[in-house]
């Protein structure tokens, strides 16, 4: 089934950051491979697959309570340690342990950042059809600006609104509201993209903006109730944009 069009005019788009702009499952699996190797190292193939679905799955919703402010960012990492570990048979972390444990897990996350392929071109287009654009993120955005730094994409978004900027985490509407805000955009002229339906897409939509759920992982669901798309290249066409026959830019689509 084909994304509906939007149906105002965009004046600017805003994107998570975390498997939108920034491939992160793949640092995630960078990440755990280190922790999994020096922690786990019993664990054959199948079982390192398992530790990072389970990792991914976060099944206590140990980050959601930590969008919430009703844990701190290093509380909740170290309490998806814990689970893993008694999961999979790992040692028990102690107060040192658990230090050495996510100091080791965030050096090899950060040393495996990439941005997306899709990620930079749509910004530019964006850009150049004379769209604003800036990013909503769950985490601090001094942690996503060094992020984005490091895969080449800060330059491109002048507007980085964390959790910490607004004080709330997605889904609620006050992140996306304050993004606006500092984008200067009503939210009926923005629309918001990111990789989780309910978290990203609905709660953009619930905020009076347009969100997308960008489903890059092909679950091949079809919600009904907001746009998908498979991979940012097909945004342009679901904001109502081509690109035009001379020089590729894109522009309003006329019918």
């Amino acid at each position: 089934m084909p994304s509906k069009r939007f149906p105002v005019a965009v004046r600017a788009v805003l994107l998570d950051v975390d498997d939108t702009l920034v491939d992160t499952r793949a640092a995630f699996r960078a990440a755990l491979a280190h922790v999994l190797g020096e922690w786990l190292p019993h664990l054959d193939a199948a079982g390192r697959e398992a530790a990072v679905a389970h990792w991914v799955r976060d099944a206590s919703g140990h980050f959601r309570a930590y969008t919430r402010g009703e844990v701190g960012f290093t509380a909740q990492r170290r309490a998806r340690a814990t689970e893993l570990h008694a999961a999979f048979g790992g040692p028990v972390l102690d107060d040192a342990g658990a230090q050495r444990w996510d100091d080791g897990y965030e050096c090899a996350f950060r040393g495996a950042w990439r941005a997306c392929d899709d990620a930079a071109p749509l910004l530019d287009g964006l850009t150049a059809a004379g769209l604003l654009v800036g990013a909503v993120t769950n985490m601090p955005a001094s942690y996503q600006l060094d992020k984005l730094a490091a895969v080449g994409l800060l330059e491109r978004l002048p507007v980085v609104v964390g959790i910490d900027s607004a004080g709330v985490g997605k889904p609620d509407p006050r992140i996306f509201l304050h993004a606006c805000g500092r984008l200067g955009v009503a939210p009926s002229e923005a629309a918001y993209v990111g990789d989780e339906v309910d978290v990203d897409a609905r709660g953009a939509r619930d905020a009076g903006l347009t969100g997308v759920w960008l489903d890059r992982h092909g679950s091949g669901e079809v919600p009904g109730d907001v746009p998908v798309v498979r991979t940012l290249t097909e945004l342009p066409r679901v904001l109502g944009l081509r690109r035009s026959e001379g020089d590729g830019r894109l522009e309003p689509a006329h019918s």
